[in-house]
């Protein structure tokens, strides 16, 4: 019986150590006490900057969101299991959501580098694309290296031009690598 006893007294302690260790370390939470690993990063890459004032400046009706979650836009409809559902877009992102004045969606864009044309970025993008059309919500698809001017984005967003959403002009000054 004090073996028993000793025995898990022993592994009692060195449980204790062994977190202690651990937390210094840091592959523990500290809690508040001790310093946390976070530090602030940059939202948008220098193609994703410019677009965003692109689309600022050509759609001044309307709102430009950055970097939204997918299912922050997209619902799942009643009588569907909802965790199934969302668990197929919750860490899913647009790039870009734009939105009329009272908050309405109106389009959700994606712009495009040379990552996108990896294997498992394109099934992921296509599942993005499907959600987003079947819930009725036209996608729009640029490239980094052909972002469009303010006459592109404004006609992609005339009543009349929802073909047009996915024409864009070369831009000469951007960047000579992909980024986004």
């Amino acid at each position: 019986m004090k073996s028993l006893l000793f025995l898990l007294l022993l592994l009692l302690v060195l449980a204790v150590v062994a977190a202690a260790l651990l937390r210094k370390r840091g592959s523990l939470p500290t809690g508040s006490a001790g310093p946390w690993p976070f530090h602030v990063r940059k939202l948008l890459s220098v193609p994703e900057q410019v677009l965003y004032h692109r689309l600022v400046k050509a759609l001044p009706e309307h709102i430009v969101l950055a970097q939204v979650q997918v299912s922050r836009v997209l619902g799942v409809k009643k009588g569907f299991e909802f965790h199934a559902w969302n668990n197929r877009i919750n860490r899913l992102s647009y790039d870009f959501v734009v939105c009329a004045k009272d908050a309405s969606v109106v389009a959700a864009i994606e712009l495009d580098d040379r990552s996108h044309e990896t294997a498992s970025r394109a099934g992921t993008d296509l599942k993005k694309d499907r959600a987003t059309a079947v819930a009725g919500l036209r996608p729009i698809r640029w490239h980094v290296k052909s972002l469009p001017e303010h006459d592109v984005i404004r006609a992609a967003f005339a009543p009349h031009a929802a073909g047009s959403a996915s024409k864009a002009v070369p831009d000469a000054h951007l960047l000579d690598g992909d980024a986004a």
